[in-house]
This record gives structure tokens, sequence and C-alpha cells, in this order.
């Protein structure tokens, strides 16, 4: 009994030591020139949906939930992010090679259509980050077209 009291404060002084972590803030507000809105068409509809479901871990601007101010929730919440921006960030997309840019867009229509994203563990906590059948028919759509675009060699600019 007495070694079970000594493990519980250990991990309750942990916790608290944890605290003291310092925090990496991932948020702008501003729109950067290689944002995707500012090089390609993105209807409002899809938007929304990249606002909801995807900007939280793959652009330069995230939605902090309340929980992201208690450790240990934050330092895995932002691997979360450093990790999401590495492999796509909306806020940088435009800095991409036309190819990058093109299989980018092919792998997020794969994961619509195979629903890895957004990921389980993210929905589960986010609500409003599940789509409806109809709002991945109208990414997918989106997608779909901005790669036809980049094929062509067009961008909003160009329109």
């Amino acid at each position: 009994m007495r070694v079970f009291k000594k493990i519980v404060w250990g991990l309750l002084i942990l916790l608290v030591l944890i605290q003291f972590i310092p925090r990496s803030i991932n948020k702008s507000d501003k729109i950067t020139p290689t944002d995707i809105v500012n090089n390609y068409r993105v209807p409002d509809q899809v938007q929304s949906v990249l606002n909801r479901a995807c900007y939280d871990c793959h652009s330069n601007n995230t939605r902090y939930p309340w929980y992201a101010h208690v450790q240990p929730f934050r330092l895995l919440l932002d691997r979360h992010i450093i990790d999401g921006k590495e492999e796509l960030n909306f806020s940088e997309y435009g800095s991409y090679s036309k190819k990058r840019q093109f299989n980018k867009l092919k792998s997020i229509g794969e994961s619509l259509e195979e629903g890895t994203m957004p990921l389980k563990s993210y929905r589960i906590m986010h609500a409003d980050a599940r789509l409806t059948e109809a709002e991945k028919a109208v990414v997918l759509k989106w997608v779909e077209d901005t790669r036809n675009l980049i094929v062509e060699g067009k961008s909003k600019t160009s329109l």
C-alpha cells in the first residue's frame, strides 16, 4: 500500500510538472500568397469542409479545443499538427511543385473515398468534422476539377 501511494504521488507530481512544457502555437490570421485559395478556385462549400475537417492539422491555422490547454493532450495535439502539416499544408500549397500539388489532390481524393481522412480519432473529438456523403462528393468533384486544371497548366490567375 505504501508503494502504491508513492507511485500515485509521483504520477501527480509528474502531471503537474509537465504542465510547464512550452506549447507551440499554430495560428496565423493571414492567408498567405501560397494558400490554396490564392492559387486555385475553392468553392465556398468546399472551403467550409476544409475549414471544418482539414485545416486544424493541414494549415497554419489551428482551432485549439479546450483540452489543448492540458498536458499531455497538448503534446499529442502538437505532434499531430506537425505530422499533418508535413504531409499536406494548405497554407503552403502554392509553393509545392505542380506534380506534388497533383499528387496531394489525388491523395485527398483517395483518403475521402477510403474514409481514412479525417482521422477517426479526430472525428471522435470533433463531431463537426464528420463528412456527409454529399460533402464528400462536392470535395471529390473539386479535387477532380482542380487536378484537371493542373494538368492543363491553369491556376486561379490564368482563368
